[in-house]
Order: structure tokens, then sequence, then C-alpha cells
């Protein structure tokens, strides 16, 4: 089973489109467990229409605090322990998820994952790497996405490198290219 902690509170329409999506991705990964992390008063009553078998594979992991948009990302990841990012990101540390999904402020992901779950030796700065989908369907690995504006060729060495390890391991590509793409300044 794979074991997904979802930052349940973090998004414009959470919980209730979180909650949704979860249950979707149940149904269509029976391999999959989520842990929805949040206020619990708000997660039981969206829980009480789930099927019996989807709900069976959900488990609430309270949180009492959020982290807006508006909040100073690291210091509000220091100051609100119990924050569902925070608390999300403590279960993949913890080894009792095996991933993290938030909707949340990008910035408190970042920080919480640097102040919680720390950096590979060497690595100076993360990255944020989606995958785009590709008509061959094993996805192209695009890192950092323009978040930063200063990287360094030292940062864009180590992006470099992240991203074609990602490749090999996890989109099964062989010997993947690296390219660099221009932010546009």
């Amino acid at each position: 089973m794979l074991r997904i902690a979802i930052d349940a509170m973090g998004g414009d329409y959470a919980p209730d489109e979180i909650v949704a999506g979860a249950v979707s991705a149940l149904s269509d990964f029976p391999h999959l467990t989520v842990q929805l992390v949040g206020l619990e008063q708000s997660l039981e009553p969206l829980l009480a229409k789930v099927e019996e078998e989807a709900r069976g594979r959900i488990t609430i992991v309270p949180a009492t605090d959020v982290i807006n948009n508006d909040e100073s990302p690291a210091m509000a990841v220091r100051r609100k322990q119990d924050a569902s990012i925070v608390v999300a990101t403590r279960l993949v540390r913890d080894g009792l998820a095996d991933g993290l999904l938030t909707a949340g402020s990008t910035g408190a992901f970042m920080a919480a994952g640097l102040l919680i779950l720390g950096r590979l030796p060497g690595v100076k700065r993360p990255a944020l790497a989606p995958i785009l989908p590709t008509i061959d369907g094993h996805g192209v690995v695009l890192l950092d996405v323009g978040a930063n504006m200063d990287a360094t060729p030292e940062n864009l060495l180590q992006y470099a490198i992240m991203g074609s390890i990602y490749a090999e391991q996890v989109l099964a590509r062989p010997k993947p290219r690296v390219g660099l793409l221009n932010v546009g300044t």
C-alpha cells in the first residue's frame, strides 16, 4: 500500500475539494491509502457520505492550525507546529507516510520540507519538480519552474543532477537528457 499524507486544509477550496479529490483517487488506485491532515470537525462531516470501502482507506490525522498564503512561510512553519502542512510533513519524516500532497502555500510547503525533512547532502537549494506528460508516457521532469530568479550555476548543476536521477529512478528513463530553459529575464 502507498500511504499519502494530504494537507486537507491547504488550498482555495479546502477541505471540500481536497477530500473529494482524495476519495476520487482512492477509486482509481486500489493500492492507495490517504491520511487527511486537518481540522477533525471540518473533515468528519465530509467523510460521512463516503462509501465504506474508500472510507476504510482514509484516516484523519488531527491538526488544529493552517498556514495561509499571506504569512511568511519559514516563520509560520516554525511558529505553527500544529498546522496541517507541518503535521503532514512530519508524517513523511517519521516514516508514517510515503509522500505528501498539498494545494496550500507553496512557500510553506518548501519551508516545511527544508526545516522538517532537510536536504540531501551537498544540495544547497531545493527545487519544485513537476512532471510534464509526454507522448511516450514517461514524462519529463521540469525543475525549479521559475521559482528562483537568482539561481547560481551551482544550483543549476544540482537541479540537473536531481532531475536526471529522478528521471532514471522514477520515470524509467535510462539515459535522461538535461536541458536548460531561460526564465526570460
